[in-house]
């Protein structure tokens, strides 16, 4: 082997690794990448299908619901403008109060309730996620009487 044609095998090598390794780790980033939504972009069908997910707003007054003897909890999540359902499985956080933001991640599922894996409270009275409060600020903007909820088809 002459010492062009070792030079050019490393470097179509190199090449080769440095392009497996980045696929690799951009598809890696792709997998674990969470977006968040509010709930008047998700039900404009912004949020993606079968994907996970984090959904931020305020928790409704009134709106907990807990299970008997279980961990199973349901709450409503708003912008001001949009209403959605959350079903969660497990221990809330202490600072996990009706009236107060959230961010939940999970999935959407077909009737509409956001089926929640975590669930996460604000930690001090001063802190929003920045996602969450520019949310609630445009979802203030527009005049609206009332929030909605895609449960209201009853």
């Amino acid at each position: 082997m002459t010492p062009r044609s070792r030079r050019t095998f490393f470097i179509v090598g190199a090449v080769a690794t440095i392009s497996i390794a980045s696929f690799l780790i951009l598809r890696a980033f792709n997998e674990n990448l969470v977006f968040f939504f509010t709930p008047s972009q998700i039900v404009a069908k912004e949020a993606p299908v079968n994907k996970e997910f984090r959904i931020g707003g305020m928790v409704v007054d009134h709106s907990l619901k807990r299970e008997l003897g279980g961990l199973q909890v349901e709450f409503v999540v708003t912008d001001m403008v949009q209403s959605i359902p959350v079903k969660y499985n497990g221990i809330l956080p202490d600072l996990f109060k009706e009236g107060k933001g959230v961010v939940a991640q999970g999935k959407l599922n077909a009737d509409g309730v956001f089926v929640a894996s975590q669930v996460l409270a604000k930690h001090d009275e001063n802190y929003m996620p920045p996602e969450a409060k520019s949310a609630l600020d445009q979802a203030k903007k527009p005049p609206s009487s009332a929030a909605k909820t895609l449960l209201n088809k009853e």
